[in-house]
């Protein structure tokens, strides 16, 4: 392959490290009004009356906007293609506030401090009810977080009257029977906090009506084209109406999968036909949108006494916050993405609950669920080899799941497997067999490792289809047109990448344009790490069709059959004597010669299953026995994502991801007071990791070949994130001899097991 496989360069790289993109706010207009929202200062209430007299009044306010003047639709913001599994629990403004920062009234105004000088003037009186705010105690509370119906698409256990949003069980081969007959059961329970996306753009929108009347949102969002169906539900407006245009977009990581700001804009341009815009500062990116599910995991592992792991059961509870979003399809990924990985089950189960609280709402996150299933499961399998006094990458190897297997969990047949050869490379490249368990390397400090696996998915099997559509134009160069939004992965790049090896052209040839709902074929939007495997595989589709279009034509031209000629990416030439013709010529006599016929390829691409990368995941930690802090020294991590499009690309994707896993594992924590206010609101009180605060990240790849995907390329964009958790846990554990079960692993939770543990033995 001349393209494919290369580390080509991002094709608009250079432009967005010299500032030349534009950003949503970039394409605001300059008398755009500026919306601002008056938020909830209590965690569960109701409305019993607002008064925005005063408000009006303040010179510059265009509206302000109550519950009484919106639609009363109820729709859900997750970015899901329909129907949504998630609840339609939501309304644009509610008589009801779930959490501290939740909606009560839009106001827009001539500039910003118009508008906040006017939303301090509104007068509100709430009767405070009870708040839901600890998860374990949210089933059957006093409290209902959601009182009145909610409508689902399809049934996920809702038991609102017991604040359940989704319930979930799963089950192969009998459990009980089968941890009766193992030699050693181990079982633990495990804490995972909620996680901020700390994107450097916050969620911003900006809102105009065309010539038309039409509705056009320029938004930072992975999801353009379901932006437009909810927009259409909750304004009552049919899609038809409205056009959602995605520019550059600085980062996403899942959050800008639901639709948190669009709304809000779009109603005060419906309602005044003047252009608005809605930026959300640090804060309320923090406290307002969304985070990682929080989680509680208790998990079994059964085995036999030589290693052989016969049975997973995971036992789980979600936090959801007020809303649902994402709340079930999460969830399950919790067992689907963990458990299939072991090859030698007899049994495994996956039950538990998803409830309201009255919190920040969550929704996705890189990783969505595997990443909370792979902590807990990785670090009880770990706890496993401790008590068999097997080395744990040795029990991994015994037990993975090996290409051409079917997965007794779940039912996968998977095609393309490279797991062993990725914990391998691993072992070699953080020298375990040196440095297993740990080495002291003075007085008050010991240096150890720690490993774990995880597995992911490629799009969503059965669900996910994407369009493309690729023209030649009428100077030989190419258009590629898609609906998928690059965020800063450089989906742009693969997607040309794969365009340009099929029509054996540079990447010069190709222009990507993306993301406008009006002009780009459908696309679900970046998520469920499906860009490379299932836009890619459309775009393979497209190309094909395109080619096979300039070598009929071609052939017609040169008054030979279609087998007689071949295409070299410039020329149709004939391959029995030395007639051609140049792909400008065709591509001239087709756009603006007389035998106008433009060449386009078109193609949509679903897949029925969704394959799974998996990453071999090794680090090597320094322990400070004084203070309990645990330093990053090599983090090492293996991908099997198939074919590598672009070795440079995924190499980025991997190192980004096993930050944000390092931060979840050391850092991050979502803080809430007694009443349900949020105290880790900004950066200071935030922490996530610098440059500083990840050691040395070593990437390498083991590929394997996955025959429904491009090139035999899967998914590489989610599965970065879900080893540092355990594999750090592990380390600690190698070091000091603690087991740490809740996130963050902090030096204060660290310093103060080590001084149980010393207690105990004394």
């Amino acid at each position: 392959m001349n393209i494919v496989g290369k580390g080509i360069a991002k094709i608009d790289g250079m432009s967005i490290a010299t500032g030349k993109p534009v950003y949503t706010d970039d394409l605001a207009a300059k008398e755009a009004l500026v919306v601002k929202i008056l938020r909830s200062p209590h965690a569960y209430a109701t409305i019993e009356d607002i008064d925005i007299k005063r408000a009006m009044m303040v010179p510059g306010v265009e509206c302000v906007l109550t519950y009484k003047d919106v639609p009363n639709n109820k729709f859900t913001l997750a970015g899901q293609s329909y129907p949504e599994p998630s609840p339609y629990d939501r309304l644009i403004l509610d008589k009801t506030v779930r959490y501290v920062g939740d909606e009560v009234a839009i106001i827009a105004a001539k500039d910003e401090k118009t508008a906040i000088k006017a939303m301090k003037m509104i007068k509100v009186k709430y009767n405070v009810l009870k708040p839901v705010i600890d998860m374990e105690k949210a089933i059957d509370n006093e409290s209902i977080v959601h009182e009145e119906d909610v409508h689902c698409n399809f049934d996920i256990g809702m038991e609102r009257e017991r604040n359940i949003c989704s319930k979930h069980l799963y089950e192969t081969g009998n459990v009980e029977e089968e941890l009766a007959n193992c030699d050693v059961v181990v079982e633990d329970t495990y804490y995972t906090q909620a996680q901020a996306h700390g994107m450097m753009e916050t969620y911003r929108a900006y809102n105009y009506l065309d010539h038309a009347g039409r509705l056009v949102v320029v938004s930072s969002t992975q999801i353009p084209f379901h932006v437009r169906r909810h927009l259409s539900r909750a304004l009552n407006i049919p899609s038809s109406k409205i056009r959602v245009i995605k520019p550059r977009i600085g980062g996403g990581f899942g959050g800008k999968q639901t639709a948190c700001v669009e709304i809000f804009s779009a109603l005060v341009t419906l309602k005044t036909g003047k252009p608005a815009k809605i930026i959300y500062d640090r804060r309320e990116t923090f406290m307002c949108t969304t985070s990682r599910h929080a989680m509680k995991l208790n998990v079994k592992v059964g085995a036999d006494k030589d290693g052989t792991i016969k049975v997973i059961d995971i036992d789980a509870l979600s936090d959801t916050g007020a809303y649902g979003e994402h709340a079930s399809t999460t969830f399950g990924l919790v067992g689907e993405k963990t458990m299939p990985m072991y090859g030698k089950l007899k049994a495994a189960r996956f039950k538990g609950n998803v409830v309201y609280t009255n919190k920040t709402p969550a929704g996705a996150f890189r990783g969505y669920g595997a990443t909370q299933g792979c902590f807990a499961v990785e670090a009880t399998i770990n706890k496993l080899s401790a008590k068999l006094n097997m080395d744990p990458v040795e029990v991994r190897l015994k037990n993975i799941i090996k290409e051409g297997e079917v997965s007794p969990a779940y039912n996968k047949h998977l095609q393309s497997v490279a797991l062993d050869r990725c914990i391998q490379k691993g072992k070699e490249l953080i020298k375990w067999d040196e440095k297993y368990p740990c080495k002291e390397i003075s007085k008050t400090k010991v240096r150890s490792v720690g490993m774990a696996l995880t597995m992911q998915g490629s799009g969503i099997a059965g669900i996910d289809t994407a369009s493309i559509e690729i023209k030649l134009n009428d100077d030989g160069n190419y258009t590629l047109l898609t609906g998928s939004t690059d965020m800063g992965t450089g989906s742009d790049t693969i997607l040309a990448q794969m365009c340009a090896e099929v029509l054996e052209t540079t990447m010069d040839k190709i222009v990507v344009n993306s993301a406008d709902t009006d002009s780009s074929p459908y696309d679900p939007g970046s998520y469920a790490s499906s860009t490379t495997y299932v836009t890619g595989m459309a775009v393979v589709k497209a190309a094909t069709e395109l080619r096979d279009k300039i070598i009929n034509l071609g052939a017609e031209r040169l008054g030979l059959h279609k087998d007689d000629v071949i295409f070299d990416g410039s020329e149709v030439k004939s391959a029995i004597d030395e007639k051609s013709i140049s792909l400008f010529d065709l591509a001239v006599d087709v756009t603006v010669g007389p035998n106008k016929n433009q060449l386009i390829g078109y193609a949509t691409h679903g897949s029925p299953v969704s394959p799974p990368p998996f990453i071999a995941g090794f680090v090597e930690t320094e322990i400070d026995k004084e203070t309990g802090k645990v330093e990053i020294i090599d983090y090492v991590a293996v991908v099997d994502c198939g074919t590598v499009i672009n070795k440079n690309l995924a190499k980025i994707q991997v190192e980004g991801g096993i930050v944000q896993g390092i931060g979840l594992a050391l850092y991050e924590d979502v803080v809430y007071g007694e009443r349900g206010d949020l105290a880790s609101n900004t950066f200071m009180q935030y922490k996530i990791p610098t440059r500083k605060d990840v050691g040395n990240i070593i990437v390498d790849f083991e590929e394997s070949y996955e025959p429904t995907g491009p090139f035999g390329a899967k998914s590489v964009g989610e599965v970065v994130v879900n080893t540092p958790s355990p594999a750090i846990e592990n380390a600690i554990y190698n070091g000091v001899g603690i087991n740490l079960n809740t996130l963050p692993m902090t030096p204060e939770k660290v310093f103060m097991a080590m001084l149980d543990k010393e207690e105990a033995v004394i």
